[in-house]
This record gives structure tokens, sequence and C-alpha cells, in this order.
């Protein structure tokens, strides 16, 4: 029996992914991967802070902290025209991941002339429930390529968050609050030098 989705609640965080459809990619070019970050900040920046991501040919990780029910509940009247009545927290953050992926798959599908969906059906979360699971969570989304032999080093992987944190620029990545976590840059940089090991993995999905 599958087990039912997390519910998303204020302010907490969660571990998101999912997955091309069957054997395909999500991404085949540099500027597939531009663009999906452009929607992403279109449809969830006002609904939700970035602590990490990864994107990889065929699959995604995002670790996020949804904003208070207030900023929510005024997005979703702006943009839905409706009443407190009909607000469900929850449905409104799901629905926006449900608009990028689905924006991202017409325009995917118009490039390269294909049809049909390019996600799996449902995307997963997890809510981030431990200060452990924080920690665990940014090295194993950081180290996802190269665990998947996409890469030989994590820094040599363009599409993740993991090279912001190594940079002084703006960002909208939470890279203040991410370093503060790990008592600076340096010692983020040395946590990164560590490996997981599977059990530490199969708690993390």
């Amino acid at each position: 029996m599958a087990k039912p989705k997390t519910t998303f609640e204020a302010e907490r965080f969660y571990h998101i992914w999912t997955h091309a459809n069957g054997f395909e990619n999500l991404f085949n070019e540099s500027k597939n991967y531009y663009f999906f970050l452009d929607r992403y900040r279109t449809y969830l920046s006002d609904l939700v802070d970035t602590y990490a991501y990864c994107l990889m040919p065929n699959h995604l990780h995002l670790m996020i902290k949804t904003k208070d029910e207030k900023l929510t509940f005024n997005f979703y009247k702006n943009n839905a025209e409706s009443t407190k009545s009909d607000f469900n927290f929850s449905n409104t953050i799901s629905n926006q991941f449900s608009k990028l992926f689905n924006s991202y798959t017409q325009s995917f599908n118009k490039l390269y002339q294909r049809k049909g969906s390019l996600f799996i059906p449902n995307f997963n979360r997890k809510a981030i429930t431990n200060d452990a699971y924080f920690t665990w969570l940014v090295l194993y989304i950081h180290k996802n390529p190269v665990h998947h032999g996409f890469c030989q080093h994590l820094e040599q992987w363009k599409f993740s968050s993991y090279r912001t944190f190594l940079e002084q620029g703006a960002t909208k990545i939470k890279r203040g609050d991410v370093l503060d976590w790990f008592g600076g840059r340096s010692e983020f940089i040395k946590f990164h030098k560590l490996n997981l090991n599977q059990e530490i993995i199969n708690n993390l999905e």
C-alpha cells in the first residue's frame, strides 16, 4: 500500500525530488537547466526559500523551507481570486510545483518535438524533522552527481548550489543560513569531503 503524500505546512523544511518518466532525460543541454531554474524562480520564489538544489540529467533534488501562511494566502488570493474558505496551504504549494513541472514539460516538448509527460506523475516530498536530516541532506544533494557518475568531483557540477556557497556574489539561495549552520565556509567545505554510507542515504529518501 502506497504511503500518503507528505502535506506541506508553513515554515517547515522539506526535501523535494523527482525523476524523468521512463528512461528519458529531463535536461539534454545546458540551456535546459538554466531554463528550469528560471521557471522555478517564477513559480516558487514567492512561496519557498531554497537552501540547496541539484539538477541532473534524469532527476533533481531540492531542499526548501515554506514561507509563512499569511504570505502564502496572499499569493493564493492574488492568483486564484478566491476566499479564505477555499485556501489550503499544502495544496497551494503542491499546485505551484505541478505548474512548474507542467510549464517546463510544455517548453521541453516544443523544443524537442516530443509529446507526453516528462516527469513521473507525483513528485516526492519529505519533511526535514531533525538536525541530522538537515545536515546530511545538504551533503547528499551536493554529492548526488558524483554518486550517480555524472562527474568525479562535486565542484565540477555546474547545476547544483554547491559552488554558490564558495562564491561571494548575490544569490537567492539561503547561503548565509547554511554556512552559519556548518560553522562557516571552511567547515562547510570540510564537511563535503565526507562520504555518505547507504544507511544515511536510505534515511534521506
